[in-house]
């Protein structure tokens, strides 16, 4: 994913990553490949801030964030309707915290209504039935934005992890079915 990034931005790498983290292993292998890229000399030092988005009933990597840990405890009654997000405890959340802290980025969660809601504005606007993961990271964006730490005119990558028809059941609750 991130050599892929760096070909689509003809050569460079945009302001900022987001990225719905529940195990965390896409996070970690861009912030690899974007280094490897600057070991060839093929981009500069600046990486983009990377933005782990999780949900508020599962989210030890944004708990860790908040306290400056090295690791993030165990997420005890895990509980989310973005079931890529339910990971309790992500074997590699020291790198994924790692690369947070190098990249100057932050780790944010959104409860499952903002999620949602973003899922449906995903939809409204540009006709993604999207996961509640790409909710959650439509939300953490747009928590970020309005707190200006991400600015109107910075370049954003949200990846979307997941399509939504694998969650029939949670899109027919949010319809009142």
């Amino acid at each position: 994913m991130g050599y892929e990034l760096w070909e689509e931005f003809d050569g460079s790498l945009p302001d900022v990553i987001v990225y719905p983290t529940g195990g965390g292993v896409g996070l970690i292998g861009m912030w690899k490949a974007f280094e490897e890229l600057g070991a060839m000399d093929l981009v500069d030092d600046r990486r983009p801030r990377m933005i782990a988005a999780q949900a508020e009933g599962c989210a030890p990597i944004v708990r860790a964030f908040e306290k400056h840990a090295a690791t993030a405890d165990k997420w005890e009654n895990a509980s989310t309707v973005a079931a890529g997000l339910r990971v309790p405890k992500a074997l590699g959340d020291f790198l994924i915290l790692e690369d947070i802290y190098a990249s100057r980025g932050e780790a944010v969660a959104a409860s499952d209504e903002e999620l949602m809601a973003a899922c449906r504005e995903m939809a409204r606007l540009e006709g993604i039935l999207a996961a509640p993961e790409s909710g959650a990271g439509l939300a953490a964006i747009q928590k970020l934005v309005a707190a200006n730490k991400i600015g109107r005119d910075e370049t954003v990558v949200l990846f979307s992890t997941g399509g939504g028809s694998k969650y029939m059941e949670a899109w027919m609750h949010e319809i009142g079915v």
